[in-house]
């Protein structure tokens, strides 16, 4: 049945085609010196404007009519390739493009290259490479992509040193964040002040923050598509570093030359084998630590030109152990991510890629205490297993169709409290485990109807459905249970869904300007309730329910986009409008109750946000880098809190300006900085106090009504490459940086210090502010052979 599927879809295309003496080149593009395949490389005919870009796997497919051509290949960091094509029949054309700089011969063309931000239909993508992200100043030398990508515009942090990222007025539950297809729930180590990406097992980070086309779905922000490193299938390699925090190594290497490769990298702290030693044998603290580590795999095996197999996984943790001797009291706290892909890629014909892919992934959270003879644990989490079936259709130049269909099956573990003293057990009056299917169909067709103009259109349909087995509660005003429903295994609970169109079009001013527009609708069925300002472990992860609906957003998007001198410089500026429905907050003076159903203490409103987005990149030289200006406004209202009025989401905005530089310096020294300013969040405090009784009592002001002072700071980075020596294969380099150079004391949290009697009049009543990171120089060494 799916054979017949698959001819009909290519017979239905190919019928116009044929008739007009048509053939097809197709293959992969991939990087020479390693075999990794190249995404979003662009291929492009010399004198025409049409072309086509890879696919997430290196795979293009170009029809043209019969005749002689000049095909372009270009991509970020490589020396551009032409290669001369008689087309009198269908043909398969790999490219191996060169880093530049390789000291190999290549044809070098003096065609302009396609200019992705200009043509491209696509509104706010961003793709950065890996090695630029590996130049720019790290936090205490720990290279981290997500701390670059709060660096462009519309993007900003959750706080300081936060690696949570909070998109055009979105949370950060909004961002669906993908590490080989595997969306990833908690991307921090350390509370959130380093993020799980192991820089050294990556290969290509790609944002998307607006006109999100319809092959991703699920949240309502943003999408940050992560792909892992293949494997070098030349020859061995071995990369590594040893930092001030942390050390890293990877290994990889073919397992079959030119056919089967992989790829094993891992990364671990040593701050509790630090800090242990300077804790005295005495200390009520002995025996305590904290660590974190992850560990990123990959195999891939070319079992034809047409088949090639993937499986890919993460696993990652951090653990902190208290141990309190004098009171016996131990407590252990691990957390962390796990995620699996299994990926079968199949070019089932020139114009027809197919890819199929099996994900598990899941995270945890665990609290566990023990004194004496009491023990208790609390448990949260989420576990996703899902298949996934994708096609790229090439039906003709202009066009690139793409469908598919994804299904997960989601168990949620929001909180669940546990424990027992002797023979004793306390168990929650109900478990708070809940189930639920998840799938969706979509197809997308990016056509280039002229020179001028290109559409993105697509459509989403996505579904999702509680499942028991679960119990329903009917409570009286005083939460005393009455009554009850229950749900069988599998016995549908509540049950929603929706249409999600998405459509972005580009009118070309001239060659190096266009306007682009978008219009997109998206749905969210599992939502993150935090009491905090940033991403913690203990924020809870919660399905819609026969109670919590879900997410809803309409975005629209429009700007304007221009280069300048042979596309040296890269400039737009963007403006966006954002409606959301079915927020979800907690209900004022709500404490964690871990007896209760968590989804019993929310609140719904709505939220909107709008802003201005200027964006300054200079890709070409010695002297690079980027400035990116964001002017924004987050609001949010909901019956229930605020006294019903609007009030600015605690990651609302209003400035928001970041300046990147690197500069190289010569082939040993590579120089950078970065500089960023933000108006400071939001935040309600206490504004009155009061003497009731004889107790200092405190009355707070409405939600965020205060702005903490602004945050700034000044980071910079100098990368030495001692000259290498021919007869040893070591290539090292030595990474110096220096975060917040000038020690600015930003703000992380505002308290009040109590100082005097009210009885004698000497109270007196101080608001003091904390911060985290004063200057911190940092070193790291790496190693690659």
């Amino acid at each position: 049945m799916k054979k017949i599927l698959y001819l009909f879809i290519v017979c239905l295309f190919s019928l116009p085609i044929a008739a007009q003496n048509k053939y097809t080149i197709s293959g992969y593009i991939k990087d020479a010196q390693n075999g990794e395949t190249l995404i979003g490389a662009t291929i492009s005919v010399s004198g025409k404007s049409k072309g086509i870009t890879s696919n997430q796997y290196g795979f293009y497919s170009l029809t043209l009519l019969a005749g002689n051509y000049n095909l372009i290949c270009t991509y970020a960091g490589f020396q551009p390739k032409v290669i001369a094509v008689q087309l009198d029949g269908d043909k398969q054309l790999n490219f191996d493009m060169l880093i530049k700089g390789a000291m190999t011969e290549v044809v070098v063309t003096s065609s302009k290259k396609r200019d992705a931000n200009v043509k491209d239909a696509q509104m706010g993508k961003l793709s950065l490479p890996i090695e630029q992200i590996k130049a720019i100043p790290a936090f205490m030398g720990e290279v981290d992509l997500l701390k670059t990508i709060q660096l462009l515009p519309g993007v900003r942090n959750a706080g300081e040193g936060s690696a949570g990222i909070y998109v055009r007025g979105g949370g950060p539950d909004q961002n669906l964040i993908m590490l080989d297809d595997a969306p990833v729930y908690n991307t921090g180590h350390l509370f959130g002040f380093f993020s799980i990406f192991n820089s050294d097992a990556i290969k290509n980070v790609s944002l998307i923050k607006g006109g999100m086309p319809a092959q991703y779905g699920g949240r309502l922000s943003s999408v940050l598509d992560v792909s892992m490193k293949e494997g070098n299938d030349k020859k061995f390699q071995v990369d590594g570093g040893i930092g001030l925090i942390a050390s890293r190594i990877s290994i990889q290497g073919p397992i079959k030359k030119n056919k089967a490769s992989f790829i094993i990298s891992g990364r671990r702290t040593y701050i509790d084998a630090l800090v242990k030693p300077a804790i005295k044998k005495t200390s009520a603290f002995y025996g305590s630590g904290y660590y974190f580590y992850d560990l990123n795999a990959k195999l891939n095996y070319r079992f034809s030109s047409k088949d090639r197999l993937y499986l890919s996984g993460y696993f990652g943790r951090d653990v902190f152990d208290f141990v309190n001797g004098k009171q016996s009291l131990n407590v252990n706290i691990p957390w962390g991510n796990a995620t699996g892909t299994l990926r079968w890629n199949h070019v089932f014909n020139k114009r027809l890629f197919g890819n199929t892919t099996a994900v598990y992934n899941s995270y945890n959270f665990a609290f566990k205490a023990s004194q004496n003879s009491f023990d208790i644990k609390l448990a949260s989490g989420i576990r996703d297993i899902s298949i996934k079936q994708d096609f790229d259709l090439y039906p003709f130049t202009g066009h690139k169709v793409k469908f598919g269909a994804i299904y997960t099956y989601h168990r949620f573990t929001p909180s669940v409290f546990s424990g027992k003293q002797d023979s004793v057990t306390f168990a929650p009056q109900n478990a708070q485990v809940k189930f639920a299917h998840e799938s969706a169909v979509y197809v997308q067709d990016d056509w280039e109807i002229s020179d001028k103009i290109k559409i993105n259109g697509g459509l989403r349909y996505s579904w999702f459905q509680q499942i028991g087995k679960h119990t329903i509660y009917a409570t009286d005003a005083d939460g005393n249970r009455l009554d009850s429903t229950v749900y069988k295994a599998g016995e549908a609970v509540k049950t929603y869904g929706g249409l999600e169109p998405r459509v972005t079009m580009r009118y070309a001013l001239d060659d190096a300007t266009s306007l682009k527009a978008s219009v997109t609708r998206n749905f969210q069925y599992i939502h993150l309730v935090s009491n905090s300002g940033s991403t913690l472990p203990t924020d809870l992860w919660v399905p819609s329910t026969y109670i919590v609906k879900p997410q809803i957003s309409w975005l629209y998007a429009a700007g304007l986009f221009k280069n300048f001198k042979d596309n040296t410089y890269e400039t737009s500026i963007e403006v966006y409008y954002k409606r959301m429905q079915n927020q979800i907050e907690y209900k004022e003076g709500y404490t964690p109750n871990t007896l209760e159903d968590t989804e019993t203490f929310f609140v719904f409103g709505k939220g909107w946000s709008y802003g201005t987005e200027l964006f300054v990149n200079k890709t070409k030289g010695k002297f690079t880098g980027w400035l990116g200006y964001t002017l924004s406004w987050t609001w949010r209202k909901f019956p229930q809190l605020n006294f019903g009025e609007k009030y600015p989401a605690k990651y609302d905005r209003r400035n928001d300006l970041s300046i990147v530089a690197l500069y190289e310096l010569n082939k040993r020294w590579k120089l950078s900085g970065t500089f960023v300013y933000g108006t400071g969040n939001a935040a309600t405090l206490p504004q009155r106090f009061y003497i009731v009784n004889g107790i200092l009592t405190q009355e707070y002001s409405r939600i965020n009504e205060y702005r903490l002072p602004s945050y700034h700071r000044l980071d910079f980075a100098a990368i030495n490459t001692p000259k290498k020596n021919e007869k040893r294969k070591w290539k090292t380099e030595w990474v110096f940086s220096i975060y917040n150079v000038y020690s600015r004391k930003n703000p992380y949290f505002i308290y009040f210090d109590q100082t005097g009697s009210p009885y004698d009049g000497t109270l007196k009543v101080q608001g003091k502010q904390v911060s985290l990171f004063p200057i911190i120089p940092a070193v790291t060494w790496n190693f690659k052979f």
